[in-house]
């Protein structure tokens, strides 16, 4: 692992060193770097810990595929458990929708009635007032001519009255003179 560390801090410097010179001329540096590399490749081809290191790289290459079908599969629990919640999210929502659209329609057959039921109150409201105005016409009418009745029959008292006074004043005269002719007569 000290290998693959080192080759890669100087593979950085080396593009450090590549990008900062021209690319006509390369740098005596960036010779001796590549003279470097070149003897540690031919060292590690008859080195056996590379064999090693391949093996180290197979067994991470299979424990990363290992790890990444352990995701895949978890991933797909998770879609499905995501799916399963959304269609039970879903289902409740509807459940949750045919409730309040069976209250809106409940609420609006009572709105319904009451609108009714306020119309016919008003209806009746307006015959009542309209029947009491015709009533109270009727009882001004009515009283008008018991109006008229009573001063008519007040005329008629005082008539009566001034009838029986000289009625009365005709009987006193009579009677005087039936008195006084019977004087003669004797």
């Amino acid at each position: 692992m000290s290998s693959l560390y080192t080759r890669s801090k100087e593979f950085t410097r080396n593009r450090k060193s590549q990008s900062d010179s021209p690319p006509a001329s390369p740098s005596p540096t960036a010779k001796t770097l590549r003279h470097e590399r070149l003897s540690r490749l031919e060292s590690a081809g008859s080195n056996p810990t590379t064999s090693d290191s391949y093996g180290d790289r197979a067994s991470a290459r299979a424990r990363r595929e290992a790890r990444e079908a352990r995701l895949a599969t978890l991933t797909s629990r998770v879609e499905e458990d995501s799916n399963r919640d959304y269609k039970k999210l879903y289902e409740s929502a509807l459940t949750e929708n045919q409730k309040l659209k069976t209250k809106l329609q409940e609420a609006q057959l009572e709105l319904a009635d009451i609108k009714a039921k306020l119309e016919k109150m008003a209806q009746q409201k307006q015959e009542k007032t309209s029947d009491r105005s015709s009533m109270l016409e009727m009882e001004k009418r009515e009283r008008r001519a018991l109006e008229r009745k009573m001063s008519e029959m007040e005329e008629e008292m005082k008539v009566l009255t001034e009838l029986k006074s000289d009625n009365q004043r005709l009987k006193d005269e009579n009677g005087a003179l039936i008195r006084v002719i019977s004087k003669l007569s004797k």
